[in-house]
Formats: structure tokens, sequence, C-alpha cells
């Protein structure tokens, strides 16, 4: 028997500063814009895309569900493998990200680090 989920499609990202955020995923991952207007900007991630969503239109996608402040507190973390974690922290400090922690060896076998996008959303590097 098979999912019927093949994989994910896109993820959208609500954020406050829409252009913040998107200096922040065309600077700091160098992803290509693929789509944006005045409430959203669309990046591509592998086959992945990452939708940047002002706070103020996410509503209407979520309710009657309340669209959460970013400190309310880390809810997920999206993990991104790398050939070098040392490597791309020196990378990621150059270009004005702030570790939360890391590089570190994990007791289950990896090394990672990780720091947030401007609308407080977590990213792993990890090898």
């Amino acid at each position: 028997m098979s999912s019927w989920a093949k994989g994910i499609d896109a993820i959208t990202l609500f954020v406050e500063d829409l252009d913040a955020a998107k200096r922040f995923y065309g600077d700091v991952f160098d992803l290509p814009l693929r789509f944006e207007d005045d409430a959203s900007a669309v990046f591509e991630l592998g086959g992945t895309l990452i939708n940047l969503l002002r706070t103020s239109a996410a509503g209407e996608l979520v309710e009657p569900a309340a669209v959460a402040s970013p400190d309310g507190g880390v809810r997920f973390q999206f993990t991104v493998g790398v050939d070098d974690v040392d490597a791309m922290c020196a990378r990621l400090t150059s270009r004005g990200v702030e570790l939360l922690n890391g590089p570190m060896n994990r007791p289950w076998g990896i090394r990672t680090a990780s720091f947030r996008d401007p609308g407080g959303h977590v990213w792993e590097i990890a090898h």
C-alpha cells in the first residue's frame, strides 16, 4: 500500500515583514524567486515551493484557526542537509545570520546548527 502523500509541494510561512523575509531567502539560501505580489513571495527550494505570505493575508487560509505571532514559541523546525555544517555556519554568519545553536555533534550521529529567519521560523542544517 502506498501513501497518497507523495511529498511536500509547498510550505507557506506567515511573515510580518515581507521585504525582510524576501531578502533573507534570496540572500541566505540563494533561492530563485518564482512569483511575487503585494502579499507574498514564492521561492523554490529543490522541488518545494516556499511561500512567504504576509500575516495580514494569512487568516483566510487557516480560519477559523488563528494566525500566531512570531513570539508564540517554536512549533517546528525545517532541516536541510549540507555537506559541511561548519563551513555552512561560516557562510551563514558572514551573511548576517545569528545561529541559535551549533555547530554541534548530536548523540544520534549527526552534526547540526540552527538559526531563525526574520519571521521566527527555525531552520537546521545537518550532516
